[in-house]
């Protein structure tokens, strides 16, 4: 447990003492009811601080991620169907975890600003002189090229890909990349790549 849940930790405990006291402080008179209501809050209590806290281990059960295995058939990359709808895909960019949004109708592989700028690419040095038609309207675009991408064993360098100069909230991975798999198979709320 780092420093930051340690002391969200503290400031539960210390609220859930302070909540207590009033709570006793105000019914003195039935102190027996008064007992068995607070050790049901206590246990309820005790119950969602153990849930938090044990949450990042149950996670990867509880909300199935990506697999990437090599086989006979090459390297396959299963991905769920996310609560949103979406097909959500972690690649590295440059060392970097990046989430994308799988998304047949983008062109291109499309990086958010923030995410350019966690993959080493400087807002400064990208010159926005393209253009793409969103649904939200025209946007301008920055071209650019990714020194490395990988998903499990596949190792793709030199990558071209586009730095989106609008508001967006996650990248995008569009066909540009996604016609390097040799199949892409959908089918009971999940996407398979294979290469």
């Amino acid at each position: 447990m780092d420093t930051d849940a340690l002391m969200r930790l503290l400031y539960l405990v210390l609220l859930g003492s302070v909540i207590a006291l009033t709570f006793f402080a105000s019914t003195r008179q039935r102190m027996g009811k008064t007992l068995q209501q607070a050790a049901i809050w206590f246990l309820i209590f005790v119950g969602a601080v153990l849930a938090y806290g044990v949450w990042e281990d149950v996670k990867g059960i509880a909300v199935p991620t990506q697999s990437v295995m090599t086989g006979a058939e090459g390297v396959i990359v299963d991905v769920p169907r996310a609560r949103d709808g979406h097909y959500h895909l972690t690649l590295g960019i440059n060392g970097v975890d990046v989430e994308f949004i799988v998304d047949t109708g983008a062109t291109d592989l499309v990086l958010t600003r923030r995410d350019a700028q966690r993959v080493g690419l400087a807002e400064d040095q990208l010159a926005f002189l393209g253009e793409a038609m969103t649904a939200n309207g025209s946007v301008r675009t920055a071209a650019v090229r990714l020194d490395e991408v990988t998903l499990g064993d596949i190792v793709d360098r030199h990558v071209p890909a586009v730095v989106n100069g609008g508001e967006m909230r996650q990248s995008l991975l569009g066909m540009s990349y996604l016609s390097e798999f040799g199949r892409i198979e959908i089918e009971n709320d999940e996407l398979r790549l294979i290469r």
